[in-house]
């Protein structure tokens, strides 16, 4: 699975470290760092965390099946907060 992230469009809201922070992670209060390659067992966790980016930052191939935008809904997104 493939991940990118505009880090122009990023804001640091850490959304996505705090719901897949085996693969992202806040460097200081607003450099983000991720793994562009994450591994599949990831995979429910990233839905949730591209779903939540709240500048939709985030994109990922290999999420398809997941619901819109390849991830999970918005609803799942804030069920896990």
């Amino acid at each position: 699975m493939r991940l990118v992230v505009d880090l122009n469009k990023c804001q640091g809201y850490a959304q996505c470290a705090f719901l897949a922070p085996d693969v992202f992670a806040m460097h200081g209060e607003e450099s983000l760092i991720y793994n562009p390659h994450a591994p599949e067992e990831q995979r429910e966790r990233l839905a949730r965390a591209v779903a939540a980016c709240p500048v939709q930052a985030i994109t990922a191939d290999g999420l398809e099946g997941l619901g819109e935008r390849g991830t999970g809904s918005a609803q799942e997104a804030h069920d896990v907060r």
